[in-house]
């Protein structure tokens, strides 16, 4: 007769420690519209959490026919948890994360809400293993970051909402070199993109910088001036942290192309997601939520040394 499935079996079934990549998605939407961090959209974050856990739930119901061959120790396959009891908890966790934002973020987060489900749905159910699944991928995490933005405030989100669907669809590809391996141009390409998106980063604070001397600076010392002027350093730091994140992995793959380094470039590029959101919410202005989101990187890093870390570094999340 099986056992039931424990709280760790669960955790594994939905990648705990890589959850926390997607909690700043959220916060830096949140920043680029000017929205301020209030209790109630405290409940975003988890939003987003619910829905990239689901997805990871789902996605190892999908590739349950696969695991059993390629990964054999992963919850289903190795009877850990039943599919009926994987598909619960992905149907669950969706409804969750759609209830959460609803409740965030009234109709304007719910109506980005449901599409960013539907996505995350199509990429594990259609699209993962297809030439448009980074695309797929791509758009949840896109997504994601509007969802902390809400309609009416989207296109200040959507340069931050690039970036990290761009990052996200380089993840994607090379993830696809977990089992046999990548190939060079793919992870030099990945890499290029890396030093890409942080540039985009570098760029924006550079212009904000020159804006605001033009435009009646604030005097020299005053309140205003100088959380402009820590936003703008946070955001520099942080980009700087995202690129030593993901980039010498994303090279090593790139000069050898192996399984071993696909995965570890995965692994790192994942993490990476947390500088990358912290650099965004910090070119928004709000140097708070790129601190918190330095505090989240710190847990992740905790956590992921206390336990056994993820066995494919799968991107089916928002």
């Amino acid at each position: 007769m099986p056992t039931s499935p424990t709280l760790r079996d669960h955790l594994d079934l939905v990648r705990a420690p890589a959850v926390l990549s997607v909690v700043g998605d959220t916060l830096a939407g949140a920043a680029a519209a000017g929205h301020r961090f209030t209790p109630r959209r405290a409940l975003l974050p988890l939003a987003s959490a619910c829905l990239y856990a689901g997805g990871m739930a789902l996605n190892d119901y999908s590739d349950r026919h696969l695991d059993s061959l390629e990964r054999p120790e992963r919850p289903i396959p190795s009877g850990r948890v039943t599919p009926r009891r994987a598909l619960q908890v992905g149907t669950g966790l969706t409804a969750a994360g759609i209830g959460l934002a609803a409740a965030g973020g009234g109709r304007r987060a719910l109506a980005v809400a449901v599409p960013l489900a539907a996505a995350v749905w199509t990429y594990d159910t259609v699209a993962k293993d297809r030439p448009v699944g980074p695309v797929v991928m791509a758009a949840c995490r896109g997504l994601d970051v509007l969802l902390g933005a809400g309609v009416g405030h989207l296109r200040a989100a959507l340069p931050a909402a690039t970036a990290l669907a761009a990052h996200t669809a380089g993840v994607t590809v090379l993830s696809r070199g977990e089992v046999h391996g990548t190939t060079t141009p793919v992870a030099a390409s990945v890499a290029g993109g890396t030093l890409a998106v942080a540039g985009a980063v570098v760029a924006g604070v550079l212009r904000e910088r020159t804006s605001a001397r033009r435009a009646a600076p604030a005097p020299t010392g005053s309140p205003s001036a100088r959380r402009g002027s820590a936003a703008r350093a946070a955001a520099l730091a942080a980009a700087g942290a995202y690129v030593a994140s993901c980039l010498p992995r994303q090279l090593d793959a790139a000069l050898t192309p192996s399984a071993d380094n696909a995965r570890t470039a995965t692994r790192a590029g994942i993490q990476a997601m947390v500088p990358l959101q912290a650099a965004w919410a910090a070119r928004g202005g709000s140097a708070g939520s790129a601190l918190a989101l330095a505090g989240v990187a710190v847990a992740g890093r905790l956590v992921r040394r206390a336990g056994r870390r993820p066995g494919r570094a799968e991107m089916s999340e928002t």
